[in-house]
């Protein structure tokens, strides 16, 4: 029996702007997009992680009252959800391309621990850490 994590959710205040973010600046492709009336199943991936899917879902009912979807989107927005992270293989050059793409970082690029690593956050406030694969 083969088992593996297929899809890991992230929650999105507008699932349009989080397609353009992740597809338009951070070069994710569009692997789902279906929808059923109000609610969409969106989902992209990195193109170098072909197997592995990050879903952009809104919160919304049927799985949520109004009063949790509001208090999820004011989570998400103040960026207190578990950053993600993504190795790269030079963190100042991504850096310096995402920023061209106009992605706001929090923090620059900085070298410790052994590593070097900097973070920006999406158009909904979700946390991304970016570090530098290690040699």
């Amino acid at each position: 029996m083969s088992e593996a994590i297929q899809v890991v959710g992230l929650y999105v205040r507008d699932q349009d702007e989080a397609h353009e973010f992740y597809v338009g600046k951070l070069d994710f492709r569009v692997h789902t997009d279906q929808r059923n009336g109000d609610y969409r199943w969106l989902t992209v991936q990195h193109p170098k992680q072909p197997s592995f899917q990050l879903g952009l879902f809104r919160p919304q009912a049927p799985m949520h009252d109004a009063v949790t979807v509001q208090a999820l989107n004011e989570l998400v927005a103040k960026g207190a959800m578990p950053p993600l992270v993504m190795a790269v293989d030079d963190c100042f050059a991504t850096y310096a391309r995402l920023r061209e793409r106009g992605v706001e970082f929090t923090q620059e690029p900085i070298a410790r621990y052994g590593n070097v690593d900097a973070n920006f956050r999406d158009p909904s406030g979700n946390g991304w850490k970016i570090i530098e694969k290690g040699a």
